[in-house]
């Protein structure tokens, strides 16, 4: 999950995903407990192919475990897990490679997600790079590859209160994702598989209604009006595209889209993608909905707010008009999906405004 940090200027750095820096930590304690020594930096192989190196920042042997640790390093992505040490203890013992979530690390509670409930929070392609890595260490080395794997990170459960976690059922800190190991700045990618696994969650939990809010203002209005649990709540941000898409093929009965008159009024035109730097409100359109009378000063307006203002003014109906047209832009998208759809437009006081 992303916080808010702005993005840089110039060519951006990219990072490391926490399972790659899992399985550095890992393939580090597992070469320790074997050699007793700890590789440092240690060299790693990604999924496609690319070298990564990591230096250590926790090194400990005992008599019968290593633990090893390495800084999360996000590059430039705005990752809230930037900086978060992620530790690895490799024991002997019990039937092949087995996992365990240490403090820090969540636990799954409902089905829908890639792990079953019960299971700790590390998905599975990090499973599967720790599994190669004890292979090939236990195959040069001539050891016994019967391990537990505890990954843990300090401070994670307050890393997790601002992630989704919570709403997908995982609790006891973050989870340790990622699927090529390199995190790619402001791709955005761990926010949309984070709509991705809220919508997989609801349908595996058996939640017919799911609301996508662009804030937590709309947010707060469509859980009121609805009565809706958090379970079934997706922060959708920006991203109506990437909610939209996923419902095509992984559909719901009923869907409700919660946003400011401005965001709307985006999807209304035809955008899926809401942020204020990759679409614009159209005043040429807005005036197209307007009264005769007001048109050239709604082309003027500086705002979509200012245009929303001036609607109400002269008892003009601009919300409801934006709503449908909204509505038909989500119902395009869905491209006949079986989703029953409806549109919210909610005010900067968490007043509904507008409806379709």
């Amino acid at each position: 999950m992303v916080n808010s940090k702005p993005r840089p200027q110039g060519e951006l750095r990219r990072g490391w995903t926490t399972g790659a820096c899992a399985t550095a930590a890992a393939k580090a304690s597992f070469t320790a407990l074997v050699t007793g020594q700890f590789p440092d930096p240690l060299e790693l192989l990604l999924p496609r192919g690319e070298r990564a190196s990591f230096p250590l920042a926790v090194k400990e042997l005992g008599a019968d475990f290593a633990r090893a640790g390495v800084l999360k390093d996000a590059g430039d992505d705005p990752d809230v897990t930037h900086g978060a040490t992620i530790v690895v203890k490799v024991t002997f013992g019990g039937e092949g490679i087995s996992f365990k979530a240490g403090p820090g690390v969540g636990t799954v509670t409902k089905p829908g997600l890639p792990v079953a409930p019960g299971e700790p929070a590390i998905n599975p392609v990090p499973r599967l790079m720790i599994a190669a890595v004890i292979d090939e260490i236990a195959a040069r080395e001539n050891a016994r590859k019967h391990v537990q794997i505890e990954i843990s990170v300090p401070g994670g459960e307050e890393i997790a209160a601002k992630t989704w976690n919570g709403r997908l059922g995982i609790i006891g800190g973050i989870s340790i994702l990622g699927t090529t190991g390199i995190v790619h700045p402001f791709s955005c990618s761990a926010w949309i598989h984070s709509i991705h696994s809220g919508i997989d969650v609801a349908r595996a939990t058996g939640i017919e209604h799911i609301a996508g809010s662009t804030g937590s203002t709309s947010e707060e209005a469509v859980k009121k009006l609805y009565k809706l649990p958090l379970s079934a709540l997706i922060d959708m941000g920006d991203f109506a595209g990437g909610m939209l898409k996923y419902l095509r093929n992984h559909p719901v009965p009923r869907l409700t889209v919660a946003g400011g008159f401005g965001k709307i009024v985006k999807l209304a035109q035809g955008a899926l993608d809401l942020h204020s730097g990759r679409s614009q409100v159209d005043f040429d359109w807005l005036a197209g909905l307007m009264p005769e009378r007001v048109r050239d000063q709604t082309r003027k307006a500086n705002t979509a707010q200012e245009v929303e203002e001036l609607a109400r003014s002269i008892g003009f109906d601009l919300t409801s008009r934006v709503a449908k047209a909204a509505l038909g832009t989500v119902r395009q998208t869905l491209r006949g999906a079986p989703v029953e759809a409806d549109i919210l437009i909610v005010g900067r006081d968490g007043q509904i405004i507008g409806r379709a």
